[in-house]
């Protein structure tokens, strides 16, 4: 069902059509009646248009107020749009109407001032003059080219031209007779057909009309041609006389003369002026006719671009009011909501756009709600991991704060009961038991490297507990430090159950190199004895040949025990700024000075940096114990790699130390720096554990690899 508002507006659009169209057909009739109709019926329809433009108005101004009010009751109910609208509408108003106004005064003052001076009693006489010269001028053209017909057409029967002999002289007196007599055209016509024509080249040929042949017939009958057509702009006239020559036949001559511009219309213009401006009783009413026809169009200017108006704020205002309703839909959650809208325009486009991201930001917030959901769901499966696992674990954001902080860390650093969540890590660890803690973990929040498996001693409730700190830096995608993963693993009873297993394994094997010297020093013992109760002769060589063998044992037992003790005392690590590459070459130039047949390749990067916080002394040892174990296994012949690298990314130098010999066995790999492991026949098995505990102390790793094609190769890891 139609809305009644539409209804309306198209019922009125009907009766202002309606209206136009009976104004200009009134108006049409009235520019008739001027000429030829009495002057009641003039007035009729002059009445007529008066009523017209009267209901017009009428139609106008109730259109205009019923919008105006409108508008008005809208910007009282503060409607989204209502001002926009009322600006428009006065712009547009204004825009058409003040203009409209000035062009109309302005007309209306010189129509008066123009039919004033048109009934003025001088320009009758002009325009009878101009009359008279312009009918003269049409009849002497006229005349002028039927004479020169009439001239050619006696020349050419007094000298026969047209006898086939003589065609030649004829076509050189109609040429030379074109240019003297100042014609456009002459014609030659024996009986019905042309023998030939001349013409000026300035016609414009495109509108050029061939002579028809009833008028040649009618001419050879004896009718003079008198014929006038239309050609481009202007009229060309054509005259033609015929004559009946002896045993030749009727020939026809035609002249014709080209007047640039249509005279007969000039002419008729200028009658009918006459006419029309002789009647000095149609002036007032010429006048009020003009003045009609203004005023209509003026208030169809006024009432066209009101409306356009109207109709432009409302195709901008109603999609702008529905935008409004649905924004306030959506700001209160309901993403359901769609503007339906029929513009095509920049405002369609905005509609399509606020349409689309609306079905954006539903689409968004489900998958929002989804991964919400998931998130939730992976955040509670980690906080039941974090919850259930023995290691403790920490996060910390990029200003130290406890972000996350599971009861295995709260157990292990006598944290229970206390709320640490989003307080400063400082804090929480002020105490003095944890000094150890704060200095590993502002160590790396500063530099932001990894630290890991650094092994702390904590005192809580009188009883010593191991923990392994592991730090990791967290890292955003564009590389930026995040924060820390703080990890601790209680090693006390690991440590207690590695202890016990590496001192049975280290019992067996004392006992068993103590055991080894015991046997030749009983057995030298047995056989002193068993000397010294024979009393046999030179048994003082015996008794002197055990002794030695004896004490010779007894020195192996000692420089075990001796073995065992310095690497129980091992001293504190003391860290300075120290050269590494300073402290390679002292020891290799050390055992270059022995081993002659020990070849050295050193490849020290220059990316390394020149200091490091070493202790000078410990490291030696280190190299020394090393490159010792890599001679051994070349059998004191082959070739030893000593490279160095520094990785900026992770802030560490690397060393790397390689043989030429056998390689490391799989199954020693695990055991090498455990105490008293040893794969030479000889050795105490202690150097590479001493060798793990320096670098330990550094805050570094040591590790051991099989080199390709062949031997062993020792990596060491320092923090720089």
């Amino acid at each position: 069902m139609d809305n009644p508002t539409k209804k309306g507006s198209r019922i009125i659009g009907g009766i202002i059509i309606a209206l136009i169209i009976l104004f200009l057909t009134i108006y049409y009739f009235f520019r008739q009646s001027t000429e030829f109709s009495p002057t009641n019926v003039t007035n009729i329809l002059l009445t007529s248009l008066q009523i017209i433009v009267l209901l017009l108005a009428l139609i106008l101004f109730f259109v205009l107020g019923r919008n105006l009010i409108k508008l008005y009751l809208e910007r009282k109910r503060k409607i989204a749009g209502s001002h926009f609208k009322t600006k428009l509408v006065i712009f547009f108003t204004a825009l058409s109407f003040i203009p409209t106004l000035l062009l109309f005064l302005f007309t209306s003052d010189l129509i008066t001032r123009n039919i004033e001076q048109w009934f003025k009693p001088d320009i009758n006489k002009i325009l009878d003059d101009a009359k008279t010269v312009a009918d003269g001028f049409y009849v002497t053209t006229s005349e002028l080219t039927l004479h020169y017909a009439q001239q050619l057409s006696r020349e050419i029967r007094r000298q026969n031209l047209v006898a086939p002999e003589n065609r030649a002289k004829l076509e050189e007196l109609i040429r030379s007779k074109l240019s003297e007599y100042r014609l456009d055209e002459i014609g030659i016509f024996l009986e019905e057909e042309e023998l030939f024509a001349y013409y000026n080249p300035n016609l414009p040929f495109q509108d050029y009309q061939e002579l028809k042949a009833n008028l040649i017939k009618r001419a050879h009958l004896g009718e003079p041609i008198s014929d006038i057509k239309p050609m481009g702009t202007g009229e060309f006239v054509r005259r033609g006389v015929s004559v009946n020559l002896p045993n030749i036949g009727n020939v026809l001559v035609t002249t014709g003369k080209f007047l640039p511009q249509n005279y007969a219309q000039k002419i008729n213009t200028l009658s009918a002026f006459v006419q029309r401006y002789r009647g000095r009783y149609q002036k007032d009413l010429a006048k009020t006719s003009y003045l009609m026809i203004l005023i209509f169009v003026t208030m169809l200017i006024v009432f066209a671009a009101t409306w356009i108006g109207f109709h432009i704020a409302k195709s901008i205002t109603v999609p702008i009011e529905k935008l409004v309703q649905a924004t306030k839909e959506v700001s209160k959650g309901n993403l359901s909501v769609k503007v339906e809208d029929p513009a095509s325009d920049e405002i369609g486009t905005l509609i399509e756009s606020f349409n689309q991201m609306i079905s954006d930001l539903k689409t968004s917030q489900e998958n929002i709600a989804q991964k919400t959901a998931e998130q939730a769901a992976r955040k509670q499966y980690i906080e039941t991991i974090l919850n259930a696992i023995n290691t403790g674990v920490i996060a910390l954001d990029a200003q130290g704060s406890i972000t996350t902080i599971n009861p295995s860390a709260r157990d292990m650093l006598a944290l229970s009961g206390k709320n640490v969540t989003g307080q400063h890590y400082k804090d929480i660890l002020s105490h003095d038991r944890y000094r150890d803690f704060l200095k590993n973990i502002d160590a790396a929040m500063k530099s932001k490297y990894r630290l890991a498996d650094k092994e702390i001693q904590l005192v809580l409730n009188g009883q010593q507990t191991t923990i392994a700190l592991t730090l990791t830096p967290l890292k955003q995608p564009d590389q930026d430090f995040s924060g820390m993963i703080v990890v601790l693993d209680d090693l006390s009873q690991l440590i207690k159950a590695q202890r016990m297993a590496a001192w049975k394994e280290v019992a067996q094997r004392v006992a068993h190199e103590i055991k080894n010297p015991l046997t030749p020093i009983q057995l030298n013992a047995e056989r002193i004895i068993k000397n010294l109760k024979k009393a046999e002769p030179g048994g003082s060589d015996i008794i002197d040949q055990g002794a030695r063998v004896i004490i010779q044992e007894a020195q192996t037992i000692k420089s075990l025990v001796d073995e065992f003790s310095d690497f129980a005392r091992l001293p504190k690590i003391n860290l300075q700024p120290a050269s590494v590459h300073d402290i390679i070459g002292q020891v290799v130039t050390m055992f270059r000075g022995i081993f002659a047949d020990v070849q050295f390749d050193m490849a020290l990067s220059p990316d390394v940096p020149a200091s490091l916080q070493l202790d000078p002394e410990q490291m030696k040892r280190v190299f020394i114990n090393l490159i010792d174990n890599a001679i051994d296994a070349m059998n004191k012949k082959g070739k030893i790699f000593i490279h160095t690298f520094y990785d900026r990314e992770a802030n560490q130098v690397r060393i790397e130390v390689s043989d030429t010999g056998p390689g490391i066995l799989i199954d020693d790999k695990d055991k090498l720096f455990l105490p008293h492991f040893s794969t030479k026949k000889k050795g105490t098995g202690l150097g590479l554990a001493i060798v793990s505990q320096i670098i330990k102390e550094h805050n570094g790793a040591v590790q051991v690899h099989n080199n390709r094609p062949g031997g062993a190769k020792f990596t060491l890891q320092l923090p720089a």
